[in-house]
């Protein structure tokens, strides 16, 4: 079982809903829990590309003005959903695994930023553990560091860290340690300030249910908080493998030996005795060869892009401990604007997906 407790400050531009839509698929994501959407509705497709397309069921809080806003969606292939309860600052599911019938509850969090709710926050949270005799998982941003050490300088307040390990002692309750980093957010000042703010905390019973249960870190370059992917510790599922289609992207018009490229496969090809046998053995080779062709770049566009979030992930946790230099300042710039030119890639290619989605099904007014 795997799942993500992420305070995406947001979900309104592209990049997010690509991170989303491709760590559902790559991590075959059973749970996904977003803190601060700032939204008060979903579409049934924004949600479906969320979860890769699979079967979730979803529940959502609105925000508080520009802020705020809790979704939390499962898969129903995975597990049943036997009742939904929302807080102020949660979102609780009761589940069973329909592997094993093992019964558990998942609370999602998005905790108070403002001290004066804090309270109020804290209270909720011991009112919605504590009734609770089923196994516990509890994640999310809890705006609350349980330590001097989770925070990088020395502005810190004992208070709210105090009543917090209070609590999480009196509830029984046990964080699994991450891995990866050591803070989950940072600001924008020149001289970041960083913390950890977001966590996963599980009950004895949940944590005997699952002894290799890891927390992971994933990469912060698209919120100021880093995204956390638990892990059961279970065998990953298997995946269904299917052939895929061939399809021109626009994104291609992008890249600068790609009018060359075509121009040479199409003048190759001459076979035929009239015009109309050869110009469909022009565009059988030019299918067949930019099938190919498509099939090495996403290659090696995946691995460059890989590559980029891993140097811009070090230089990110570099920066949690020291100062960067000017070079490493530069080098981070320079990365993201060599990410901002594959986000562009993307943003044709699934441009031309909705369209062609849109033109198939139609859209609101049509329907």
């Amino acid at each position: 079982m795997k799942g993500i407790f992420w305070n995406s400050r947001g979900l309104s531009d592209l990049a997010k809903s690509r991170f989303l839509a491709d760590t559902s698929k790559e991590q075959n994501l059973d749970f996904i829990a977003l803190l601060e959407t700032s939204k008060k509705d979903f579409s049934q497709s924004t949600l479906d590309k969320f979860s890769a397309g699979r079967n979730f069921l979803w529940h959502w809080t609105a925000p508080h003005g520009r802020s705020g806003g809790i979704l939390l969606g499962v898969n129903l292939d995975v597990f049943d959903l036997g009742s939904i309860e929302e807080g102020e600052f949660y979102v609780k599911f009761k589940l069973r695994n329909k592997k094993d019938d093992f019964k558990w509850v998942l609370v999602a969090v998005y905790g108070a930023a403002q001290p004066e709710y804090k309270e109020i926050f804290l209270t909720e949270l011991v009112h919605t553990c504590s009734k609770e005799n089923l196994p516990l998982c509890v994640g999310g941003d809890f705006n609350i560091i349980r330590n001097a050490s989770e925070k990088n300088n020395e502005r810190y307040d004992d208070k709210w860290p105090f009543l917090f390990n209070a609590i999480i002692d009196g509830l029984d309750l046990r964080e699994i340690e991450m891995s990866g980093r050591k803070f989950t957010w940072a600001n924008s000042l020149p001289t970041p300030t960083y913390e950890k703010l977001d966590r996963v905390l599980i009950s004895t019973e949940w944590e005997q249910k699952y002894p290799l249960a890891t927390v992971d870190a994933l990469s912060r370059e698209i919120s100021d908080h880093t995204p956390l992917l638990l892990n059961s510790g279970e065998e990953n599922k298997s995946k269904s493998q299917t052939q895929p289609q061939f399809k021109f992207e626009l994104g291609w018009l992008l890249r600068d030996d790609f009018f060359e490229l075509v121009s040479e496969v199409w003048k190759k090809e001459n076979k035929g005795s009239t015009p109309l046998q050869r110009w469909q053995n022009k565009i059988r080779r030019l299918r067949q060869y930019l099938r190919g062709w498509a099939k090495n770049i996403k290659g090696a566009y995946r691995k460059e892009k890989q590559e980029l979030l891993r140097k811009a992930d070090e230089l990110d946790k570099k920066a949690e401990v020291q100062l960067l230099s000017q070079h490493e300042i530069d080098l981070k710039q320079s990365i993201k604007e060599r990410l901002a030119h594959f986000l562009r890639q993307e943003e044709l290619k699934w441009f031309q997906r909705a369209k062609t989605t849109e033109i198939l099904q139609g859209d609101d007014n049509i329907k």
